[in-house]
C-alpha cells in the first residue's frame, strides 16, 4: 500500500516510519486521554517529533483519529485472516479466528476505547470498522454454508452476532481482568457455543 502525506506526495521509507510513529502515539494518547483531551501536541510529545511535522502526515485530529481506526482495523482483520487460513475446517477456523483477535485485544486494549469513541467523535468510522470487520466474515461463512460445513444459516446475521460474543467476551475477560488470555472455562464455552452455532444438523 502506498502512503502518502498531508500534500498528497508519496512518503520515502523514512517517511512512513515517522507516519506510523504518531500513529502508534495517537493511540496511546487517544486511549489515556481521550479524544477531546487529546491534542496534536500531546500526540508529537509522544512520538518525540516536532508539532510542525505532524502536519506534513496529517491535517487535524480528526484525521490522525480517523486513520488509526483503519490501522487498527486492517491490522486486527489481518492477525484474525492469517490464524484462520491454518484451520482446517470453519469450526477450527473460528476457533482460530477468535484467538487472534483475543491476543490482538490483549496486546492494543486501546482498540476498545478507540472503537467506542468514534461512536460520537467520527460515526462513519463506527461504521467502517465494524463493516470492515464484516465483509469477509459473510463471505467465509457463506463458502462454509455452501460446503456444507456450516447448517442453514444467515451468513450476515451469524457473522454479526458472532463478532458481538467475541468483542464482549474480550471486554469482560481480557481487558477488564487485564489478562492475555482467556480462562479455560471460557474457551470451551466459546467452542461448545461456536459448534452450536454452525455445526448442521447430523
Amino acid at each position: 500500500m502506498t502512503l502518502k502525506g498531508a500534500d498528497g506526495r508519496i512518503l520515502s521509507s523514512k517517511g512512513e516510519r515517522t507516519r506510523g510513529r504518531l500513529i502508534e502515539a495517537a493511540e496511546q494518547v487517544f486511549a489515556d486521554l481521550g479524544y477531546h483531551d487529546a491534542s496534536i501536541v500531546k500526540i508529537t510529545e509522544a512520538a518525540g517529533v516536532g508539532q510542525g511535522t505532524f502536519y506534513l502526515y496529517f491535517s487535524s485530529k480528526k484525521e490522525i483519529f480517523d486513520e488509526l481506526v483503519r490501522d487498527l482495523n486492517r491490522r486486527v482483520r489481518h492477525a484474525m485472516k492469517e490464524a484462520s487460513a491454518q484451520g482446517g475446517t470453519r469450526l477450527e477456523a473460528e476457533l482460530l479466528g477468535f484467538a487472534a483477535y483475543f491476543r490482538f485485544t490483549s496486546e492494543h486494549t486501546a482498540l476498545y476505547r478507540i472503537i467506542r469513541q468514534a461512536e460520537f467523535v467520527s460515526p462513519e468510522m463506527l461504521h467502517y470498522h465494524y463493516d470492515r470487520l464484516s465483509e469477509g466474515y459473510v463471505e467465509a461463512l457463506q463458502e462454509a454454508t455452501a460446503a456444507g460445513e456450516a447448517g442453514a444459516i444467515d451468513p450476515e446475521v451469524t457473522a454479526w452476532a458472532l463478532m458481538g460474543m467475541g468483542e464482549l467476551i474480550g471486554m469482560r475477560w481480557i481487558l477488564w481482568n487485564e489478562q492475555r488470555e482467556l480462562p479455560r472455562r471460557v474457551v470451551n464455552e466459546l467452542e461448545r457455543i461456536v459448534r452450536c452455532v454452525l455445526e448442521p444438523p447430523g
